[in-house]
């Protein structure tokens, strides 16, 4: 397979996940995020039985994987729940733009440049359109509060995610198999807080469809193809196809919600995209 169709199935598969997780909204947080990472590391069981260094990593390394997998997902299954999620999910894109304004804080030997800076503030616009774009069906008084505060775990997780990816460079190499280690221990991680902090739950037969299908695809077989197509391709030309990500994603929230698109979301995801796309490209 080409390393152009895996990045564009990886990317297919990560469309999928704010709509599954807005499908998913009624479980409790912690109970989604820790089924949904132990599902996700499925795929790197076989491979671990045949070779136990495939999960062996440092312990900074996986305190590192914990926090990306685990941190990323609880949030933003958090900011589905709490914020309109056609308007969450463009806000938690922001982590390719956070990538490029956080590079010179978290890796030695890097500055930002005027172009970046041009790109934060194209970036943060676009936020701010989705964000009070969600004004005026939202009230007034405490729901209107309530859905503004929605909006803080998805920059929480564009902000881990961006964080997670940057601090991956400066721990030592692991395979990518290791990946179904973090999912591993994050999950059950997840489900120790949910027995300790959330009610119980009843599961349906299709809650347990839509957690295989989470699972397996946006928190399990997406990481893996698209570090094969890392390893065998371009990454600037595989970078580049994965601004399609967010408007795959948006595209399938409106059409699982039933939203119409309107100019406040045409408007966020155009200036949202154009920054990334924009700091990415700057040298």
């Amino acid at each position: 397979m080409s390393p152009t169709f895996l990045a564009l199935l990886a990317i297919a598969l990560w469309a999928t996940l704010a709509s599954l997780g807005t499908a998913l909204a009624h479980l409790p947080p912690f109970l989604l995020t820790g089924l949904a990472l132990i599902i996700g590391s499925v795929p790197s069981w076989p491979l671990v039985l045949r070779d136990r260094a495939a999960w062996r990593v440092p312990p900074r390394t996986l305190a590192l994987g914990v926090y990306g997998l685990f941190g990323f997902h609880f949030l933003l299954f958090i900011a589905l729940r709490n914020a309109p999620p056609v308007e969450a999910n463009l806000v938690n894109y922001l982590w390719p733009l956070f990538m490029v304004v956080l590079a010179p804080v978290l890796l030695p030997g890097l500055s930002l440049r005027p172009l970046h800076l041009a790109a934060a503030l194209l970036g943060f616009a676009g936020a701010a359109v989705a964000i009070l774009g969600t004004r005026g069906g939202s009230g007034a008084g405490a729901s209107a509060i309530q859905g503004y505060w929605g909006f803080l775990p998805a920059l929480g997780s564009a902000f881990i995610w961006a964080s997670y990816s940057l601090w991956t460079k400066r721990v030592e190499a692991f395979p990518t198999s290791a990946i179904g280690l973090f999912g591993l221990v994050s999950g059950v991680l997840s489900l120790a807080c949910h027995a300790l902090l959330e009610a119980p739950a009843t599961l349906s037969g299709k809650d347990w469809l839509l957690l295989v299908l989470c699972g397996l695809g946006p928190l399990g077989a997406a990481f893996f193809v698209w570090d094969m197509a890392l390893k065998r391709g371009d990454p600037r030309r595989i970078g580049i196809l994965s601004y399609l990500t967010p408007l795959g994603s948006t595209a399938l929230l409106l059409l699982v919600t039933g939203r119409p698109l309107t100019w406040t979301i045409a408007l966020a995801a155009l200036l949202i995209i154009s920054a990334a796309v924009m700091g990415t490209r700057a040298r």
